[in-house]
């Protein structure tokens, strides 16, 4: 209970009737002067008006004298010293005040909605506004209103009344207690962020409570005043971080319109996020051949529609109709600004991945730090393929966390997948090399992260590789004659074999294997030849460019590896032109040229001729011999190292025939080499006029002409020497050779013999993988044969 409210007594007007406070706690002590009114039923609208006009020039008197009359409430000035001290902490005492009662506003007849302006005026001069310190008005109390005059107007009973009383006197007990106890939160919750104690200095008290005496006797008072005693101010370290927490847009660089703009048909059309990512897929090969590859545009088409809404498949259903060109200029754009980045820029994307490796490029071994090959799964996008591949223009789904196989130690820490997400399975195979495994959605094969070649597992491979290699040298001649003695074997599987292991041998053809040509591109290797793919001519020319024809000519064409192209001619001996012959008769397109063999029957001889002895080690090792043997062959020991560096490319070009490592001509090799045309004119000017120079040279600066004419001749040669080997080598790839086939130490031998800079031949990735080879051979001094 207030103290305001503790000092009510109970009053009843003439009639019976009684008012209660605005709290509805006690009866209010005045009584209700009553006043005849006329009613509406038997008075004129002049003597209504009449009345009324009267009534409001009583209560403007009344408010002027401060008269209790027409049922106004006036609250005490001051409240006991008890009733202060029963409530506990001074400072809670003037909220508990201000809690007595809560004005209200009901809706009254027109003609009591307003106050007398007097009492009005008074108000404001204390600071408080007329709804503060108005009673609260209610239908069936008697205050400014004829309604409770007359209770002919009021269909509201006796009992009816007083219920309704009694559950207004609880709601508003109700919200009390709660209006109180948000108080007391909003205390605790002040009091802790400002780290104050809970009791409020007696002085601040003091002055709280003389200034709260003075507003009640000068006024009457409010719930807002209440308020203000009660709420703090909220502490500096609150608004600093409330401050933090403000979005400060307008001062953040104005977003771009959207200015890509996918067309159909000439009109704009915004894709969903999905069709929009696989739109840029395809703007990125607008400028390639594949965009007008029928099977590429089929493929994609399919694969489009899939991630569309039903309403963009309604629409879009020709490619032709589609216009991506916004989309790739965009991308140009992107790509012309990736290029003009400061050195400071690209230094710190350079840091960023440098930081990524040493997170995720890390994978510890026994104990040893070894660097993993590539951390990063390829993105989505759109499979390209090569040669004919019937899925190119496929899209690859984004792979995720739970397409993913982790393979890792038993006690070592599980990587952790994003968060929201969870691995496929986490293994412990040590069995296995790879690291992580997935598989892709174009051709369904799985996909691998590896330990980096540099590793010690990949090392101790590479070197086993190359040492059977150097063993089948030794027995190669055997080998030779079993299989040349099996050409002429009676039984047809044997002639096949040997006829197969003898183009494997002089050709390094690849073994091939068995695919579902329905499932990925129709690419083959010697034992799944078939017969559309040889054509036999008693004799022709191996080149346009030859003179003379050779007999017993063979010429294969078909997919090898990666669809590239296989085309070649090549005479062969007598016995096998005959047992192709034999292998090819009462056959038809699509039939298996070797029927009698597959690779495990192959590799299953080729181990019980010499241990460890597969296809593959064929192809090392004439790739590896025929490399040492061409160095041998082409280096002058008296070039310079320019010149020397062309004999090894020279070499090493043979390997990539013979391995049949072709590339594309690239197409900006024109404009280089028309660049180099015009350098090497330029320095033909230059030794010009050195040499005119040097003519008119004498003393001193004869020998400082010479010396500049000598250097630049030998700049021109250089130039002469870099043209000669681009063009030769503009279709053919060097480096996977080099790389996967050659044994390396031939390179570092031949490089220690003739004095040419290592990083002259072998790249920075060479270098690494061959660690082992680059010591083995650096600091032994025999000169390593292969």
């Amino acid at each position: 209970m207030s103290p305001v409210s503790s000092h009510n007594h109970h009053h009843s007007n003439g009639n019976g009737t009684t008012t209660y406070d605005s709290n509805g706690n006690d009866e209010i002590k005045q009584e209700v002067k009553e006043e005849p009114m006329l009613s509406d039923d038997n008075a004129t609208f002049a003597e209504i008006m009449k009345s009324s006009k009267k009534k409001n020039k009583n209560k403007r008197k009344a408010a002027e004298s401060g008269s209790d009359s027409e049922g106004e409430y006036k609250p005490e000035k001051k409240k006991s010293a008890s009733s202060s001290k029963k409530n506990g902490k001074k400072g809670e005492s003037d909220g508990d005040e201000s809690d007595d009662y809560k004005p209200e506003k009901k809706k009254q007849k027109k003609s009591n909605k307003k106050k007398n302006r007097g009492s009005s005026d008074e108000e404001s001069d204390a600071d408080y506004s007329e709804e503060d310190v108005k009673p609260p008005v209610k239908q069936e109390d008697v205050t400014l209103s004829a309604t409770s005059e007359d209770d002919s107007d009021s269909e509201e009973t006796e009992e009816e009344r007083k219920q309704r009383e009694k559950e207004e006197h609880r709601r508003r007990k109700q919200e009390k207690k709660e209006k109180k106890r948000r108080e007391k939160e909003l205390k605790k919750k002040v009091k802790k962020e400002e780290d104050e104690s809970e009791d409020i200095d007696d002085e601040e008290d003091k002055k709280t409570k003389k200034k709260k005496s003075k507003t009640s006797e000068k006024s009457k008072p409010s719930t807002s005043s209440a308020k203000k005693d009660v709420k703090k101010e909220p502490s500096k370290k609150k608004v600093k971080e409330e401050a933090e927490d403000v979005w400060e847009w307008w001062k953040e660089d104005k977003k771009p319109d959207d200015h890509v703009h996918f067309k159909y048909n000439g009109e704009r059309m915004k894709l969903s996020l999905e069709a929009e990512e696989c739109a840029t897929f395809y703007a990125g090969v607008l400028d390639h051949e594949y965009s007008t590859m029928d099977a590429f545009n089929k493929n994609f088409m399919k694969d489009w529609r899939k991630v569309m809404t039903t309403g963009e498949r309604e629409r879009i259903v020709d490619l032709k109709k589609c216009d991506f060109r916004a989309i790739d200029v965009y991308q140009k754009e992107q790509r012309e600004i990736r290029k003009a980045m400061t050195k400071e820029e690209k230094l710190k994307i350079k840091e960023e991945k440098e930081g990524e490796v040493k997170i995720y490029g890390i994978a510890v071994i026994d104990g040893h730090r070894q660097k993993i090959a590539n951390f990063r799964i390829e993105p989505p996008g759109v499979f390209r393929g090569r040669g004919g591949h019937p899925k190119m223009g496929m899209l690859k789904r984004r792979i995720r966390p739970e397409d993913v196989i982790i393979n890792c130690g038993k006690d070592s820490e599980i990587p952790k997948p994003p968060p929201g997400h969870k691995w496929k399975e986490v293994r412990h195979d040590n069995t296995v090399t790879w690291l992580c495994s997935w598989t892709e959605s174009v051709l369904g094969q799985n996909k691998y992260i590896m330990l980096n070649p540099s590793s010690k597992i990949k090392g101790e491979k590479d070197y086993e590789k190359y040492e059977t290699a150097r063993r089948l040298k030794k027995k190669i001649g055997g080998i030779r004659e079993r299989y040349t003695e099996d050409f002429k074997s009676k039984e047809m599987r044997i002639r096949q074999r040997a006829t197969a292991l003898y183009f494997i041998d002089k050709l390094a053809l690849r073994a091939g294997n068995e695919k579902d040509v329905d499932e990925s591109a129709d690419t083959v290797g010697c034992c799944s030849l078939r017969y559309e793919h040889i054509k036999l001519f008693d004799s022709a020319k191996l080149n346009d460019t030859d003179k003379k024809e050779k007999e017993f000519v063979v010429e294969f064409d078909f997919l090898g590896k990666d669809s590239i192209r296989y085309y070649n001619r090549v005479a062969v001996e007598k016995r096998v032109f005959k047992n192709l012959k034999l292998f090819m008769e009462n056959k038809k397109a699509g039939d298996d040229l070797f029927d009698r063999l597959d690779t495990a029957t192959l590799n299953e001889h080729l181990r019980s001729l010499m241990d460890g002895l597969t296809v593959k080690v064929f192809r090392t090792y004439n790739a590896s011999i025929t490399l040492q043997d061409q160095l041998l062959k082409l280096t002058n020991p008296k070039d310079n190292v320019a010149a020397k560096i062309l004999s090894y490319n020279r070499a090493n070009r043979q390997v990539a025939i013979l391995c049949n490592h072709q590339r594309a001509v690239s197409k900006t090799f024109d404009q280089s080499m028309e660049k180099l045309e015009q350098k090497i004119k330029d320095k033909k000017k230059e030794v010009k006029e050195a040499e005119e120079a040097l003519k008119h040279a004498r003393g001193a600066e004869k020998e400082k002409a010479q010396k500049k004419y000598d250097r630049l001749k030998e700049q021109l040669k250089k130039l002469k020497i870099s043209r000669t080997d681009k063009d030769e080598n503009k279709q053919i790839a060097l480096g996977t050779s080099k790389l996967n086939y050659i044994d390396p130490r031939i390179t570092v031998a031949w490089c220690k013999k003739y004095e040419v800079p290592l990083e002259k031949v072998f790249t920075k990735t060479h270098r690494e993988k061959f660690r082992w080879a680059i010591d083995m051979t650096m600091t032994s001094d025999e000169e390593f044969v292969f």
